[in-house]
C-alpha cells in the first residue's frame, strides 16, 4: 500500500495543473514610486535653540548656526527628492508620521527579494540630476551614474536627467539585494543623485531603501518581526560644495561679497579655510543640536535603526545612551560608519527616559551632530 500511495503521489506531482505550480512560486510585486527632485528652503535648527541643552546656542555652536560675514547660518535652499501620487506630479504625497523623523532625506523605498522597485523620477532642478541606488540590480538605462562605459552609455538619460525631464528606473531586487545568511530581516541601502558626486548629495539628494527578506514582510512592506523603525543618515553637509551655494552666501550671508570662491575640482569652495569649515553642517537628517523629531519607542519593543552615512571625508561613531543594541551578532552601544556606509542595529529596550544619540567624534558633537530618542514605559500611552 505505501508503495502504491507513493506512486499515486508522484502522479499527481506530474498532472498538476498548471495554476496550481504557479501557485505554488514565490510571488514578486512591482512597487511603482513617484519621486521628483525638487528645491525647497531647509533650517537645520527650526527652534532656534540648542534642544539637547535646552540653551541658547553659545559662542562656539553660533558659528556654525548664525549667518556670519561670509557664512551662511542654519537656513539654506536644498534640493531634495520628494514623492508625489503620480506622473502628473502635480500633488505631493504625505510623509506618515512614523517617518517624520528622515527629515531632509528622500521617501523612503520599500521591497522584498523577488519584487522589483519602478521609480518614475522626474527633475524639477535648474540642474541635472539623478538617481544611483546601491545594492539593488540595475541595467546601464537604470544606473544613474554617468561615466564612460561602452559605445554610447554615456549618453542615456538616466545618467544625468536634465531639467523638466523624466526617467523611469527599473531595480529588481534579486537574493544578493537581501539580508544574507545571519543577517536581520531587512537590510539598508541608500539612493543619491550620481551626476555630480560631491556636489549632489551635499546640496540635498539622498534616500533609503529597505530591503526585506522574502517572506518577511507585512502587507504595508514592514519587516514581521520588528515593531518600529528608524532611519537615521549621519549627513556631513558641505554648503560650500552644494549647487546653490552662491545663491545662498547671496541670500543668507552678512558679507557676501566678502567671500572669494575658487574653482578647485569644478568644484565651487569657499576660502579660506575657516570659512569653509563654518558652513559645514554636521546633521542626523538634516537637523543640528537635537532639532529633529524625537524617535519614540516602549520599553521590549523590537526596534531596528538603520544607519547610513553620506559623502564626505570623515567617519562618524553612532552611539545611543541609555540601552544597547545588537549589531552583526555582537551587542554594543557605539559602531562605525565609513562615508556612503550602511548599519543595521536591533534594539530591545529596557530603560525608560530619553537619552541622548550622538556621533561620538568630539569636534561632530560640537557642530550639532546630536539628537535624543525617548523609551517609554509600557504602561505608557
Amino acid at each position: 500500500m505505501r508503495r502504491h500511495s507513493g506512486l499515486f503521489a508522484v502522479g499527481l506531482l506530474a498532472v498538476a495543473p498548471a495554476s496550481l505550480q504557479a501557485q505554488a512560486r514565490p510571488r514578486s510585486h512591482t512597487h511603482t514610486y513617484y519621486i521628483a527632485a525638487d528645491t525647497i528652503t531647509w533650517n537645520y535648527t527650526p527652534s532656534g535653540t540648542n534642544q539637547i541643552s535646552g540653551q541658547p546656542f553659545d559662542s562656539v555652536e553660533r558659528t556654525f548656526v548664525e549667518p556670519g560675514g561670509a557664512t551662511i547660518g542654519h537656513v539654506a535652499l536644498k534640493a531634495i527628492y520628494r514623492e508625489y501620487t503620480d506622473s502628473t506630479f502635480g500633488t505631493l504625497k504625505a510623509r506618515p508620521a512614523a517617518w517624520e523623523h528622515l527629515g531632509i532625506l528622500g521617501p523612503l523605498l520599500r521591497a522584498e527579494v523577488g519584487d522589483t522597485i519602478r521609480v518614475v523620477f522626474h527633475n524639477n532642478l535648474g540642474f541635472a540630476a539623478s538617481m544611483h541606488p546601491h545594492g539593488v540590480s540595475y541595467t546601464k538605462a537604470s544606473e544613474g551614474a554617468p561615466y564612460a562605459a561602452g559605445k554610447g552609455e554615456e549618453a542615456l538619460t538616466g545618467n544625468a536627467v536634465p531639467p523638466g525631464a523624466t526617467h523611469t528606473y527599473i531595480w529588481p531586487v534579486p537574493e544578493r539585494a537581501g539580508p544574507a545568511s545571519g543577517d536581520a530581516s531587512s537590510i539598508l541601502w541608500m539612493y543619491h543623485s550620481h551626476v555630480k558626486e560631491g556636489q549632489d548629495p551635499s546640496t540635498g539628494l539622498l534616500g533609503p531603501i529597505i530591503i526585506t527578506a522574502r517572506g518577511m514582510s507585512r502587507p504595508d512592506g514592514t519587516p514581521k518581526d520588528v515593531d518600529r523603525e528608524f532611519v537615521v543618515a549621519f549627513d556631513e553637509i558641505d554648503e560650500a560644495s552644494s549647487h546653490y551655494l552662491m545663491t545662498n552666501l547671496r541670500r543668507y550671508a552678512i558679507h557676501p561679497e566678502s567671500a572669494q570662491v575658487a574653482m578647485v575640482f569644478a568644484l565651487p569652495q569657499v576660502v579660506p579655510p575657516p570659512v569653509g569649515q563654518f558652513n559645514f553642517k554636521e546633521t542626523l537628517n538634516g537637523f543640528m543640536y537635537g532639532n529633529g523629531p524625537l524617535p519614540t519607542m516602549r520599553v521590549g519593543e523590537r526596534v531596528r535603526w538603520y544607519l547610513m552615512a553620506s559623502t564626505g571625508f570623515e567617519i562618524h561613531s553612532p552611539h545611543w545612551h541609555g540601552n544597547t543594541v545588537q549589531i552583526a551578532h555582537m551587542r554594543t552601544d557605539v559602531t562605525a560608519l565609513l562615508p556612503m556606509g550602511m548599519v543595521v542595529a536591533d534594539m530591545v529596550p529596557d530603560n525608560p527616559g530619553i537619552w541622548l544619540f550622538h556621533c561620538h567624534l568630539s569636534n561632530h558633537l560640537r557642530m550639532g551632530m546630536q539628537s535624543r530618542y525617548e523609551v517609554r514605559p509600557v504602561s505608557a500611552r
